[in-house]
């Protein structure tokens, strides 16, 4: 489903003209990349999940193609995890 898809969605469930939509929508991801890239730790939305930071430890990754190795850094990711009941949800259908 893209991003198109659930305004039209929204619009259609609650009569919201698509325009309004999109820009809550926008908002909407705008403050959770936000609030993540400030360095929270995480942006929790109960009975759907919580978006995360989470950091990888340096490793050691190899060029096959010029055999040579290199160091990649320690990094932060961001992970999803969905609330225990939207993942019940999911495995019941």
């Amino acid at each position: 489903m893209t991003k198109a898809e659930i305004v039209a969605e929204i619009s259609k469930k609650t009569g919201i003209p698509r325009a309004e939509v999109l820009t809550t929508v926008e908002a909407f991801t705008e403050t959770i990349k936000t609030a993540l890239v400030k360095g929270e730790e995480g942006v929790y939305l109960r009975g759907f999940g919580s978006f995360v930071l989470k950091t990888r430890a340096k490793k050691i990754g190899r060029i096959i193609s010029n055999n040579t190795s290199i160091e990649i850094p320690e990094h932060k990711i961001v992970s999803f995890k969905p609330a225990k009941e939207f993942s019940e949800e999911v495995k019941n259908k």
